[in-house]
């Protein structure tokens, strides 16, 4: 009952000074509401980017050429022909390796259906769509057959459809590269921009035989790309390529550089909590400085009400129940202040995903945690006065004016 009494006297306290109420409050609703917002716009920024590595294809490890040392040259990535169909032929009998494309890349400029266009032209194997996630919108992957008859093969993307065959079905049609002419039995499902803002669609896929032979006369590959069985085992899968290449190639330094999605994910998502720890950081320095607004304000109202803590401990109120009326005003007014921020900053949040479609998620466990954060401080912030207020001496009190 001396619980439900002092709830009743702290609301009608609070009432009494619904202004000053509402600015104490304001401290802690910025607070809160910066925290939600920053914690939803990262997670969403971070959801945004796992997403596009993902959609590069899962478990899959790239072999770059280069990343050697000769004479006192150093260089990195595709700084060398170092590769071999060879090469991809051994990966391609390890273990938990579920599939391999060599690659060769080229920019070339296209000819269809009396229009132009200069694209990437990719030499692949038929796992190639298994490998990067890569779906038929129309048509099919051209087959191991073709690749071993340097078929005259092509899948395109949609942006290549968008330039060269905007009014007609692209399938069965010649597309001319080099004059070469190659004709089209698939065109990929559209998948937009990449990470590093290349457009995914903007391509030209044959098989890497006839590139090799018929395109260009190269007897090295610009990478390969190898799907490890599970995400379990591309870590495994990364060491024995390592090690199988380091013993072809016989080199004292790797002249081939191997990397996987998994790290580049960790990456990314390193950089992203950093960011949201820094955006976070900023925000927890608002709901301490709203604390501290909550600590003055209670401290002015103990002053206030000096004569009226008097009065309460002259009938019979005891230090105790003091205490836990003024704790309960100042955690009421953090635990508002707490729910109006967390709406504000869900607000904001989808305000700016709306208005600049970008994506935001809000965890929940950041909506729980803020809620609380914000009663603690309130807790915090409102011990000192209430317990000031606790040990006012009635006769002392009374006589104030």
């Amino acid at each position: 009952m001396r619980i439900i009494a002092s709830l009743k006297i702290a609301g009608r306290a609070l009432r009494r000074n619904k202004m000053r109420s509402l600015l104490t409050m304001l401290g802690v609703i910025i607070g809160v509401g910066a925290v939600i917002a920053s914690v939803s716009l990262t997670s969403g920024a971070t959801k945004q980017v796992e997403d596009q590595v993902a959609s590069l294809g899962e478990n899959v490890i790239t072999v770059f050429s280069g990343n050697f040392t000769s004479g006192g040259q150093r260089g990195g990535w595709g700084s060398a022909p170092t590769l071999t169909l060879q090469d991809a032929a051994a990966i391609a009998l390890l273990p938990n390796v579920a599939a391999v494309s060599p690659e060769v890349r080229d920019r070339e400029q296209i000819l269809a259906n009396g229009l132009n266009w200069n694209t990437q032209v990719l030499g692949e194997s038929p796992g190639y769509p298994e490998i990067l996630n890569r779906e038929m919108a129309t048509g099919a992957m051209f087959t191991d057959q073709d690749v071993r008859s340097l078929a005259k093969s092509a899948v395109i993307g949609q942006t290549v459809v968008d330039q060269l065959f905007p009014d007609v079905n692209p399938l069965g049609q010649i597309l001319r590269i080099r004059n070469i002419p190659f004709q089209i039995t698939g065109v990929l499902k559209p998948k937009g921009f990449n990470l590093f803002g290349q457009d995914q669609d903007d391509v030209v896929i044959v098989p890497y035989s006839s590139h090799m032979h018929r395109i260009t006369t190269r007897t090295f590959v610009n990478d390969i790309l190898v799907e490890a069985s599970s995400d379990k085992t591309i870590n495994q899968v990364q060491d024995e390529i390592t090690e199988l290449l380091s013993a072809r190639h016989k080199s004292p330094d790797p002249d081939f550089t191997v990397r996987n999605q998994a790290d580049l994910m960790e990456r990314v998502s390193s950089a992203s909590r950093t960011m949201g720890f820094l955006l976070g950081g900023v925000a927890a320095v608002s709901l301490i400085v709203g604390g501290i607004g909550i600590m003055n304000i209670m401290l002015v109202s103990v002053t206030e009400r000096t004569r009226e803590i008097g009065i309460r401990m002259a009938v019979g109120a005891r230090a105790a129940d003091i205490l836990v009326q003024f704790l309960i005003e100042a955690v009421t007014l953090s635990a508002i202040g707490g729910a109006i921020g967390i709406v504000s900053g869900m607000t904001f949040s989808l305000s700016i995903a709306y208005f600049k479609n970008m994506p935001t998620v809000t965890p929940v466990n950041w909506i729980i945690i803020a809620f609380f954060s914000s009663a603690i401080i309130g807790v915090f912030s409102g011990f000192y006065p209430a317990w000031k207020a606790s040990q006012l001496d009635p006769i002392d009190a009374l006589r104030y004016e």
